[in-house]
Order: C-alpha cells, then sequence, then structure tokens
C-alpha cells in the first residue's frame, strides 16, 4: 500500500481511514477479532459483577437457575471450552473446503467474495468471543477464605452463549451450503456490480460533462508499480483548487501499472512538491481487490461461466445463466459516460477519470466466450440473443457499431465450428434456447 505524508493525513483522514478499512474489511479475521475482543470485555465485565456478589442476589431470586457447586462449575465450563472448540474447528474446515471447491469449480476470483461474507466471519467470530469468555470465567474461580467462590451468575451466561453458538453453527451450516451453490454465487456478483453501476448513474445525472480536450498537456510519471485501485478523491480535489490544475488519469482501475510509466495527464507543468502529492492520492495495491470497481462483476460472471464450458465441469447450463446476468448488467453499462470526474462545490469538473467503455468491455466478455463455446448451439444461441437485445437498446452509433462487430465475430466462429446444417439455420433465425 502506498505510504502518506502527514499533510496530507492532516489534510483529509476520513478519506485514509475509508480506504484502510475497507482493505481489511474484506479480511476472514476481520469479525472475528472485533466480536473476540468483546468477549473478553463481557468476560471482564461479569468477572466484576462477581465481585459485587450478583451471584448470592441471583440465588436468593432463581436459585434453580444457579450453580453453587465450584466442582460442577469446573467441569461444565471445561467442558463447553472443549465442545465449542471442536465445534470452531469443524466450521472452519467447512469454510476451507468451501473456498477450494469455489476455487476449482468456478473461479478463483470469487474467493474474495466470500471470505468477505461477513455471515461467516459473524459466526467464527462468536465461536470464539465464547470460548474466550468461558476460559477467563474459568480462570477466575479463586479461593477465598479456604474455599472456592463459585460466579454462578456468570457460568449461567456461559451456557446461554453456547445455546446461541449451537444456534449458529445450525444457521452456519445452512448458509454455508447456500453459499457454494453456483446460482448464489452468480446473483451476489450481479447484485454488487449492478450496485456499482447504478450509483454511477445516479451520480453522473448530477454532473457535467465538460472537461477540457487534453491535447498538449503534462504527462507524470507514476512513481509506484502494482494495481491502481481508485484515488483519494478529495485530497486530489484539494490539489487541484489549491493550484489551479486540472488532471486527467489515462490508467484504468484494476489496471496493472508500473513504475515510470505515463499515467496523468496536467494541463500545466508542476513543480517536484505537487508532483509528488499528487501521486500520493493514488491508492495502488500489490493484489486486485474488488472495491467499487464493476470491470471485476463482468470478469468474474464471465470466468465462472467459461469455467462451466471446460471438459472436466460440462455445465452448460450454468454458462447459459450467466450470460443472462451479463445481458442486464451490460444495459445499465450503456447508460455510463466513458470518463468518471471529480467535480467542485461550484460544479467544476476538476479531475477525470477514464473508464472502461461499453464497447471494451462487451469485446473481452465475447472474447472469452466465443472459443469455449461458439460450437455449443445453445450458448451461441443465447449470446447472440444477449446481442439482439443490446441492440434493441443502444443509445449512440458507436454501442450500436460495436455490438454488429461482434455479432459478426460471433457468426463467423460459429460458421467454421457448428457443422450440422439444421443448427446453423436455427441460429440463423434466431432461436430461444430453453433457458
Amino acid at each position: 500500500m502506498t505510504s502518506y505524508p502527514i499533510d496530507l493525513w492532516q489534510r483529509n483522514p476520513m478519506n485514509r481511514i475509508k480506504n484502510i478499512f475497507f482493505r481489511v474489511r474484506s479480511k476472514i479475521a476481520f469479525y472475528p477479532t472485533i466480536i473476540s475482543t468483546a468477549g473478553i470485555l463481557v468476560a471482564f465485565v461479569l468477572m466484576y459483577l462477581e465481585q459485587q456478589h450478583i451471584s448470592e442476589y441471583l440465588m436468593d431470586i432463581a436459585p434453580v437457575l444457579v450453580i453453587d457447586n465450584t466442582e460442577t462449575a469446573r467441569t461444565l465450563l471445561s467442558t463447553l471450552i472443549g465442545g465449542l472448540i471442536s465445534l470452531m474447528v469443524f466450521s472452519f474446515s467447512m469454510v476451507m473446503i468451501l473456498l477450494n471447491q469455489a476455487s476449482s469449480n468456478f473461479s478463483p476470483r470469487v474467493l474474495p467474495g466470500i471470505i468477505s461474507d461477513e455471515k461467516h466471519q459473524i459466526v467464527l467470530g462468536l465461536y470464539l468471543a465464547v470460548i474466550l469468555y468461558n476460559i477467563f470465567i474459568l480462570v477466575s474461580i479463586e479461593p477465598t477464605n479456604y474455599s472456592y467462590q463459585t460466579p454462578g451468575f456468570s457460568v449461567l451466561i456461559a451456557i446461554i452463549l453456547t445455546v446461541i453458538c449451537l444456534a449458529s453453527f445450525i444457521y452456519f451450516i445452512h448458509n454455508i451450503s447456500q453459499s457454494i451453490q453456483v446460482g448464489t454465487i452468480l446473483y451476489s456478483i450481479h447484485s454488487k456490480t449492478k450496485e456499482r453501476l447504478l450509483k454511477i448513474m445516479r451520480e453522473e445525472t448530477k454532473k457535467s460533462l465538460e472537461f477540457p480536450e487534453a491535447n498538449n498537456w503534462t504527462y507524470l510519471l507514476l512513481d509506484t508499480t502494482g494495481y491502481f485501485q481508485g484515488i483519494l478523491k478529495d485530497d486530489l480535489l484539494d490539489i487541484c483548487i489549491e493550484n489551479e490544475l486540472k488532471i486527467a488519469l489515462v490508467i484504468r482501475k484494476g489496471q496493472f501499472i508500473m513504475r515510470d510509466q505515463e499515467g496523468i495527464l496536467v494541463n500545466k507543468p508542476t513543480s517536484e512538491e505537487i508532483k509528488g502529492k499528487i501521486l500520493k492520492t493514488l491508492i495502488i495495491s500489490k493484489e486486485e481487490l474488488t472495491g467499487e470497481n464493476y470491470i471485476y462483476g463482468f470478469r468474474q460472471i464471465s470466468e465462472i461461466g467459461i469455467k462451466a464450458m471446460s471438459p472436466g465441469i460440462n455445465d452448460p447450463g450454468t454458462a447459459l445463466n450467466s450470460i443472462d446476468y451479463l445481458t442486464e448488467l451490460f444495459t445499465y453499462l450503456m447508460q455510463t459516460n466513458g470518463y468518471e470526474y471529480l467535480t467542485d462545490v461550484e460544479g467544476n469538473n476538476q479531475v477525470r477519470i477514464i473508464r472502461n467503455t461499453f464497447a471494451e468491455v462487451l469485446y473481452n466478455v465475447l472474447a472469452t466466450y466465443r472459443p469455449y463455446c461458439s460450437h455449443d448451439i445453445m450458448v451461441t444461441g443465447k449470446l447472440l440473443n444477449m446481442l439482439t437485445s443490446l441492440g434493441e437498446r443502444n443509445l449512440n452509433s458507436e454501442q450500436s457499431d460495436a455490438i454488429r462487430l461482434e455479432t459478426d465475430n460471433l457468426k463467423g466462429d460459429m460458421e467454421k465450428l457448428i457443422k450440422n446444417q439444421r443448427d446453423l439455420d436455427q441460429l440463423r433465425e434466431g432461436f430461444h434456447s430453453w433457458s
């Protein structure tokens, strides 16, 4: 991750905190760490309440709920700890099996989405929190005047928490069995990508698309190698306003960039100090992160569809479903602009960021499907239907030309690979497959 100077941290720390939070949020240990810390804090609170004789008070009100025998309490807590550890190990094993199966059957790129599933993290965190709680309560049983003080109320809470863990385990098994289904994975990726595209569309309706032509502007060379994930928008806007700059980024989100590559255009020469500040606003990662980049959604759905057509899996139905999801996403992508703009409070566009256009995304998707699916009449028919549907919705001549070109390419491959004349006639007439 790129390091940042102190003055930029002081300028807008919330931008940095959000960026760090997003990166940490995708880790499988995020929620387990927070919840297990809460479990330790609850244990200390209960230990304090035991010192205030809360168990004696509960004994007077509901003695049937309180375990007043020290050895029974020790045995029960030890049993709960051992049982929960076994439950947690089994659950973690299930997660590892899920990740391995998803990577083998679908695509390794779907793993971050499964790992960051907060429901799995919360369940695993609950196990860990209750285990730590039980350990601390067990340790708190200490001698008092030649006898041991039994934390009856704390043991009761331990029993209740363990029952909650058992209920969570049932939910965990149900949820994990659903998560591994390809339909669930496709729908999840589709929903997140659709949400990002709709967000872009809403933002574009509020902004002007005016921006000067970047002719004869000055190139800035990048100083870091890695995957470009985005920019710290507020910081870059402040730099533009303070120095009366216009900036155009010629690198795309998700692109692998290299040191000394031309990546940024500025409308006038800048000092080394300002150049350094501009470069520090770029978010560069050593690994691919999905983030807010909708391109990953198109790529993941395409990879799942292509993997389904491999001889080892041989699941054309999944490929057909993936094309259905891509069709809807393309209809939203057609309504977005080829650039993203950062606007100041007066409504002036100060920064322009290039995006992947509809034509580029369409070609990338079709280029991955054609080599593996052109011999299959069902999948080819579905792709042709997708292109026909998009052709009815195109908004400009550029989109129309892209759709026509991809249709011609697909038909050319189809003519070469499909030998059955009836199949070719059906495809030419635009038949609809059963899915």
